[in-house]
């Protein structure tokens, strides 16, 4: 089943910037093969749902790899079974939607 998903791991128990382990992730997410997008506050991945799911626990223990000794990871999930979604056409269809209201306007 595919899967979109969105997660937002913090790293508990280090120093204020997490940055170097946010990249070590982001290392994780690039050997896995899987299509994702780092953001501001997170990082959007999708695949095969059990693929997605085992990234984000390589990202963990990763991270955990590095002597953070905590982390805490928000994650949401989307599937569906009637078409395959993507990150990008999820975006697509709202920038398409507010170009036409754009095109409505003028």
């Amino acid at each position: 089943m595919h899967a979109v998903a969105d997660f937002c791991l913090v790293p508990m128990g280090v120093e204020v910037s997490v940055s170097k382990y946010i990249a070590e992730c982001q290392r994780v997410l690039e050997k896995s093969g899987l299509s994702y997008e780092l953001h501001g506050y997170g990082t959007g991945v999708e695949g095969e749902y059990a693929d997605v799911m085992k990234v984000i626990e390589q990202c963990h223990e990763a991270i955990h790899a590095m002597g953070c000794p905590r982390i805490a990871t928000d994650i949401r999930i989307g599937t569906r079974v009637d078409k395959q979604g993507s990150l990008a056409n999820k975006v697509g269809s709202v920038k398409a939607l507010l170009a036409e209201e754009q095109k409505d306007a003028k």
